[in-house]
């Protein structure tokens, strides 16, 4: 059980800010090696002559990993905090990664991946409830965005570095991860430390109660979110891929317009968590994201499958930008409708439900692509954030954020009997309504 502070005041906002960037690098690491098998498809295929279907089952293997032990993992989050489990699951991880680098049979790798999936599972269920736990609503969509630009930058950093590592030798591109693992595991030991929540003993009925029962709202964020993961795995897995052998682009070259992507999308994970914080919603956002989506894969379908445009190259950034957008608002959406007591499970239910469909992308789309050529596989992709358009509950509202959501006409009247009780701080400097003015005797 965690310590039990009263208030998120319990740490200065600078350590606060300190701690959400530790959970960015530990994370990072993480997915660093849960994405990293995508960049050795090139050279598997180039040194090994394995067809594109099982170099994309290899690269789903964490993937099947992390959906086995998700929910696990949230309820030790909630039951010993997120310390501990980022510790020993960074830890596992490196070690998982080490091994499947240091063994030449691919069955043997993809076991090791699998069990390194099941450990890197660890960060991305407690790396959002620490940093949800550190800050009040207000300031949470921004700080939810900086915790989830984790994922865009592991992937930048392993497309610029693993390719070029794996071109020699394709298990050798798995050493970085790694490295960076294990050192994640000891920032995590020295400088993470778990927000402040009640005892159990102290929490009400209400708060203890399973928000499950009772409503689907849970529910229809996990379906969302797991529909809009599809077009993240798609072209995080085969943009690489898709630039040499479509476009002719060499590994560098390619790698450097994968890391490019990424970072931007990183830069609007940013901008879509303040948005929220700004319009008092994390999920009408999210709506936009998925409209956002399904248009640029379908226009991508089109365009792809007539070169002449020569825009392919920019619509699938806008596609890999658009597709690592929501994945912070929804966190902070889940963390805030479940509470402090059951924030860890829900996020692995919600983890869980994103990892299948991570896990059956690639081999899945391996085989469209290899039957049926890439355009294709772009317009049945769009299909997933399309269907996540009408589940979105946009009709959600933050707790703490509930008067942002007031219409503009009740605004307005919260104002006049502010003015009119003396409340408002700033009456001396706004219009004194017709009835309230003196008239000259």
């Amino acid at each position: 059980m965690r310590a039990d502070p009263t208030s998120q005041d319990s740490l200065s906002l600078l350590a606060r800010w300190s701690i959400t960037l530790i959970s960015v690098g530990v994370t990072s690491s993480s997915f660093l090696f849960i994405n990293g098998v995508a960049f050795l498809i090139p050279s598997l295929v180039a040194a090994r002559g394995t067809p594109l279907a099982e170099a994309g089952l290899l690269a789903s293997m964490p993937s099947w990993g992390m959906v086995v032990t998700l929910f696990f993992w949230g309820y030790l989050t909630d039951r010993l905090g997120e310390r501990i489990v980022m510790t020993v699951g960074s830890a596992l991880t490196g070690a998982a990664a080490y091994a499947a680098a240091s063994v030449h049979s691919l069955v043997a790798m993809g076991a090791f991946l699998f069990i390194g999936g099941m450990a890197a599972a660890s960060s991305n269920t407690a790396g959002g409830a620490l940093v949800s736990g550190w800050f009040p609503p207000d300031k949470r969509g921004v700080a939810m965005g900086i915790r989830q630009t984790a994922q865009p930058l592991g992937i930048a950093v392993g497309a610029l570095v693993i390719p070029e590592l794996a071109e020699r030798h394709p298990p050798a591109g798995l050493l970085f991860p790694a490295l960076m693992c294990t050192l994640s595991a000891v920032a995590s030991a020295i400088a993470i430390v778990d927000p402040p929540r009640k005892s159990r003993k102290a929490a009400t009925e209400k708060e203890l109660a399973n928000p499950y029962r009772g409503s689907f709202t849970l529910w229809r964020i996990h379906a969302v979110a797991g529909l809009l993961t599809m077009p993240q795995v798609v072209t995080v897995t085969f943009m690489l891929v898709w630039l040499m052998d479509d476009h002719g682009w060499s590994v560098a070259a390619a790698g450097g317009m994968v890391t490019i992507s990424q970072l931007i999308g990183a830069g609007g994970r940013i901008m879509v968590g303040r948005w929220s914080d700004r319009v008092g919603s994390r999920m009408r956002p999210v709506r936009t994201i998925a409209i956002a989506t399904a248009s640029a894969l379908f226009l991508l379908a089109f365009v792809d499958n007539h070169h002449g445009w020569r825009i392919e190259v920019p619509l699938m950034i806008a596609v890999s930008v658009f597709a690592v957008l929501d994945n912070g608002l929804e966190a902070n959406a889940i963390t805030e409708f479940a509470g402090p007591f059951w924030s860890g499970r829900a996020l692995g239910v919600q983890n869980t439900t994103q990892r299948l469909m991570a896990a059956t992308a690639p081999p899945l789309f391996g085989a469209l692509i290899a039957a049926a050529a890439y355009p294709r596989a772009w317009a049945l992709c769009g299909l997933f954030p399309l269907a996540a358009v009408p589940l979105v509950p946009v009709r959600l509202v933050p707790p703490g954020l509930e008067t942002k959501e007031r219409p503009r006409s009740d605004r307005r009247l919260h104002w006049w009997n502010a003015a009119r009780s003396r409340e408002s701080p700033d009456i001396s400097r706004r219009p004194v309504p017709p009835e309230q003015r003196r008239r000259p005797r």
